[in-house]
């Protein structure tokens, strides 16, 4: 199979407005209700929350990594919308092998996210939620400008998993996030190493032209609490989701001998701010900003 099949497409495969759809991204099927597109969808993934009251009755096919494959094709969707980090290849394969269009989407920066909304809606041929989708884009613009006057940036340490500890580098939508709101990513330039032994700096890690490197996700390096005190964040953000982080793990990082916890600023966060793309980067645009530069706000 083409390495392409798989490729981020930032344009539907259809040539005409999907009227049937199955989304197996939770983000995609928040803005999609938020876009006035709702009712276009025949089947979402158990990980679809958002809105709750609209998504309550729609069939379920299973989780973002192990869907039904076998029920999404008796759905007969027009059209589903995947994406490559949320979604696996192989579904995504059998799904088209079934002769069923499938929008693979990554967005991996705060613009790619803003673009795919407008394709969205140009792709359903919806423009109710235009002034909806530009007061966004107008936000990031005011959001950027402020976040780029600031003499320094918050340097800010994002853990999304405990045991072992992991965080994102520069090339996530999270990453971009942070960057747009004011924020400085202390482990911007770390790359996940093989084997996980090398990660936490106990071996050699493969070389670049060893097979068992080859094609390895390197945009989610484990780290070690000495790397945390080394990089001497000045705030931590411990998000909900996807490792539940709450008030009870704050202790664990307030002992460090980092400004974040000198100065107190270790915060449990909302972590579909951070990860969900889409018409929940509006939420993102409003909360973040006063959190990493409150002296930017009134």
């Amino acid at each position: 199979m083409d390495a392409n099949t798989y490729a981020y497409e930032m344009e539907a495969p259809v040539t005409q407005p999907p009227r049937r759809v199955v989304s197996l991204v939770p983000s995609v099927t928040e803005s999609l209700f938020d876009l006035n597109l709702g009712d276009r969808l025949v089947g979402i993934t158990d990980y679809c929350v958002h809105p709750a009251d609209k998504v309550a009755a729609l069939p379920r096919i299973g989780g973002t990594k192990n869907p039904d494959v076998e029920r999404i094709i008796a759905l007969k969707p027009d059209l589903v919308i995947a994406n490559r980090e949320e979604n696996h290849r192989e579904h995504v394969l059998v799904l088209q092998a079934a002769g069923i269009p499938v929008w693979v989407t990554f967005p991996r920066t705060v613009l790619d996210a803003i673009n795919l909304l407008w394709n969205i809606m140009h792709v359903f041929d919806e423009p109710a939620m235009v002034p909806r989708v530009r007061l966004i884009e107008q936000t990031y613009d005011w959001v950027l400008r402020l976040a780029e006057s600031r003499a320094r940036p918050c340097r800010v340490f994002v853990p999304i998993w405990l045991d072992p500890l992991m965080t994102f580098n520069a090339d996530t939508y999270c990453h971009d996030l942070l960057r747009v709101c004011g924020g400085s990513n202390v482990f911007a330039r770390r790359d996940r190493l093989y084997p996980l032994e090398a990660d936490l700096g106990q071996s050699e890690p493969y070389a670049s032209d060893d097979p068992r490197a080859a094609s390895r996700d390197t945009r989610y390096p484990r780290v070690t609490l000495d790397e945390v005190i080394a990089a001497q964040p000045d705030m931590i953000l411990l998000p909900s989701e996807p490792y539940p982080f709450t008030q009870d793990h704050i202790p664990l990082f307030a002992g460090l001998d980092i400004p974040a916890a000198h100065h107190y600023q270790i915060h449990v966060v909302d972590g579909s701010l951070l990860t969900w793309h889409g018409t929940r980067l509006a939420y993102a645009l409003d909360t973040l900003p006063a959190l990493l530069c409150p002296d930017n706000n009134p």
